[in-house]
């Protein structure tokens, strides 16, 4: 096994002041309730109160199952403490821990879409606690218990399991026991070590430690190889000093009396105990290539800087963020009750909780897409370093609770069983991706039909990466265009495996360069161009040569902008491949905001269109919107409404909905209108002569700058999504992303053309 290193990231740093005005600032705290039907007129307070609202009252009273149907129920989880065991903070009360059970609610919503509502129960008395929240099971899908001191945790958790027929999940025991043992498992697979001959040492016995056994053992560890350790020494077998019911079930049978002797020859150290718990003297002892968890918060155990003073051979984790493979229970708490939400658990079993372990752990294995790379400023690649999967992973929206559901149909305990997995684990990607739901047709077009896409700026790391993704997903074959020898380099230091499916091709040595020049030579021949010009092109741009092959027939669909500024490639594009025979090429973004996805045009090509331009871009944008699966309805904006104020730019658009009229388009369109007006249905009824039948969905800008100037300003101030420019018009496929682009952009490009977005 290589040496270990250990890096340690910039851990981020604040004052107390700061912190403080962060909780402040706004509205105190971290929350607020946002409905989420429309309350404008006294018909919508009608229906959200009386008496609308006795409909389906009566309706759950005769059916409960169909409040899942009527209220927020399905989707809302109480996160509930006394405040006993607050992080690292011990026992400061329930009131105390507000601002910690706020962040968990926020964390559910974050990560994972659930709605949760904390409640401070002000009493360490365990039957009160279970009094006061085992009625409670009608408002919510599943409760969250946090922060309660053991053993007081164990009795609550599985006194109100048997009395709560929802998922009742103390994160405290169970979450951390998920992450760990699925970094343990990794941790295993690199040092090639069986579970049933490895040796681990557990340091702490209350909530967290007893849950990572339990979890151990499920996973095929025995009481013959786990020996656990409280502030007494040794759990053995035959010990009463300090004992408990719980401690007693996982006593080992051991000559070993203290953590030092314990740990001699040991594979494994899991911490869940203080601060220099762990000594540099007893790595030492450790078998060979340690694996050492040190969960102990706000400081573990042992640092890995301590660790590697004595072993260059260890894979450490913690609970910092500020080190590699950090234990984070936010990788499992979000997605475990969105799975076990979705099927209407009864309860979160360990098959379920196994479930999610191994997700974790596959998913850690795989490839780390440039989301990850850009929120830590480095790409996790699987080893001694990435052994768990870190918080940002967008893919962990699907991966676990996929898995937790599946395991919740297999053991019985599911309520409503999950027919179509794959629908679902698309369903879960558009709730943190709204990207994902606008791309669902155009990915499973093209895996029923692979086309074959040319990434002309084939050395670049993102692109290769971007390739690699394309291929994965079986959206067809990919050609990186580059020199062999520097893209192997590439691929070997992004510790990437190149799928099957990805072909490498060298402009300056194809045997095709030479029919792409006199191609290009015969299109340009009369604009000042000799041959040996059109051969230079070819030979080195690459966007010449990914572009003849595109014209020529030997790829389907082009994707390059990532070394070059748009413009730059659209020339050198427009130069080999020309407009479809009566069409206009144009520029179309879309936008994806607050549930609306919408189509912005012309924001590419066209700086200051003429009525005629606007309506030719309004016929191409609603036929691209039809590919997309849309049936348009085109708004022609500008800054006046149906003739006010007037302006010179209206003219235009004025004039572009008559030439509209005359040419008898087949899909809704009018202008000329302001956004709000194309946007708000309240606002266009306002013109009952209006021709839309409701809000816009391709939006028709006046001139280049409002669009770009608009989609930009949603992108950064209003949390939109805007993925394009998407070139639409051209003879043959091809797009272009933006200089910045990260490997999901080109992915998702690569494939819009391939499905040939652009017509």
């Amino acid at each position: 096994m290589p040496p270990k290193t250990n890096k340690r990231r910039p851990r981020p740093t604040f004052t107390d002041q700061e912190a403080l005005h962060f909780h402040q600032m706004g509205r105190p705290g971290k929350l607020e309730i946002t409905p989420t039907k429309p309350m404008a007129t006294q018909l919508d307070l009608s229906l959200a109160y009386s008496p609308g609202v006795a409909v389906p009252v009566l309706a759950i009273a005769e059916d409960p199952d169909r409040a899942y149907d009527y209220t927020a129920r399905g989707n809302m989880v109480a996160v509930i403490t006394n405040g006993t065991a607050i992080l690292g903070l011990g026992n400061l009360g329930a009131l105390a821990s507000k601002p910690v059970m706020e962040g968990k609610a926020v964390l559910f919503k974050r990560f994972a879409d659930v709605d949760a509502i904390d409640i401070e129960v002000d009493t360490e008395d365990p039957d009160e606690f279970i009094n006061a929240v085992k009625y409670l099971g009608p408002s919510f899908g599943g409760i969250n218990l946090e922060d309660i001191k053991a053993p007081e945790c164990f009795i609550i958790e599985q006194k109100l399991k048997e009395l709560m027929d929802i998922p009742v999940f103390h994160d405290d025991q169970h979450g951390t026991a998920i992450i760990a043992n699925a970094g343990l498992i990794n941790a295993l697979r690199l040092t090639k070590r069986d579970i049933k001959t490895t040796k681990l040492v557990v340091n702490g016995a209350g909530a967290a430690a007893i849950a990572c056994v339990e979890v151990l053992k499920a996973l095929g560890f025995t009481s013959d190889n786990v020996i656990m350790c409280d502030t007494k020494g040794v759990i053995y077998q035959g010990r009463t000093a300090g004992m408990n019911q719980w401690k007693s079930a996982h006593a080992a049978r051991t000559e070993a009396r203290t953590l030092t002797e314990a740990l001699v020859d040991a594979d494994v150290f899991f911490g869940l105990s203080v601060k220099g718990a762990l000594t540099p003297e007893m790595v030492a002892t450790m078998a060979p290539n340690p694996i050492i968890f040190a969960m102990a918060n706000p400081d573990p155990e042992i640092t890995p800087e301590e660790v590697a003073s004595v072993r260059s051979d260890a894979i450490v984790a913690t609970g910092r963020s500020d080190y590699p493979n950090q234990v984070n229970n936010v990788l499992g708490f979000p997605y475990i009750f969105r799975g076990a939400l979705d099927v209407r658990a009864s309860t979160i079993n360990m098959e379920m909780k196994l479930a999610a372990v191994h997700a974790l752990a596959d998913l850690a294995r795989e490839d780390v897409p440039d989301e990850v790379a850009a929120a830590y400023g480095e790409r996790p690649i699987f080893g001694p370093d990435y052994i768990i999967p870190v918080p940002f992973d967008p893919r962990l929206i699907h991966a676990v609770p996929t898995a937790v559901a599946k395991a919740a149909m297999q053991t019985g305990v599911a309520r409503r069983p999950i027919v179509d997995m794959e629908a679902y684990r698309q369903q879960l990607q558009q709730r943190r991706d709204p990207v994902a739901g606008v791309l669902h047709r155009v990915f499973e077009r093209l895996r029923r039909r692979p086309r074959r896409v040319v990434f002309a700026e084939g050395e670049e790391q993102q692109v290769i990466r971007a390739a690699a993704s394309f291929v994965n997903q079986r959206l067809g074959t990919a050609v990186l265009v580059g020199r062999e020898d520097k893209i192997k380099a590439a691929v070997k230091e992004i510790g990437l495996e190149l799928p099957e499916g990805i072909e490498i091709t060298n402009a300056g040595l194809s045997a095709r360069s030479p029919v792409y020049a006199q191609h290009l030579y015969e299109r340009l021949q009369r604009q000042g161009h000799l041959l040996r010009d059109c051969q230079r092109m070819i030979n080195n741009d690459r966007n010449h040569f990914a572009s003849s092959m595109v014209a020529l027939g030997d790829a389907d669909a082009m994707v390059s902008g990532v070394t070059r500024n748009f413009s730059v490639v659209l020339d050198y594009v427009r130069q080999v491949i020309d407009p479809k025979p009566g069409a206009r090429l144009i520029g179309l973004s879309m936008v994806l905001a607050r549930g609306r996805n919408l189509l912005v045009a012309d924001t590419a090509v066209t700086e200051m269109p003429t009525a005629k331009d606007l309506a030719e871009i309004a016929v191409q944008a609603a036929a691209a919107a039809r590919r997309l699966g849309t049936e348009p309805r085109v708004a022609l904006l500008a800054f006046s409404t149906f003739g006010h104020p007037q302006g010179e730019r209206s003219a235009h658009v004025i004039e572009a909905v008559k030439l509209l009229d005359s040419w008898g388009v087949d899909f809704e369109y009018d202008g000329e209108m302001s956004a709000e007006v194309a946007l708000n249905r309240t606002l266009m009824g306002t013109y009952p002569f209006c021709r839309l039948s409701g809000p816009a969905n391709v939006l028709v800008m006046p001139a280049i700058h409002a669009a770009g100037i608009s989609t930009r300003m949603l992108q950064e101030l209003g949390g939109a999504t805007v993925i394009g420019p998407l070139l639409v018009g051209l003879e043959k496929p091809v797009q272009i992303v933006p200089l910045s682009a990260k490997d999901t952009d080109i992915v998702n490009m690569a494939a819009l053309a391939a499905y040939n977005i652009g017509g």
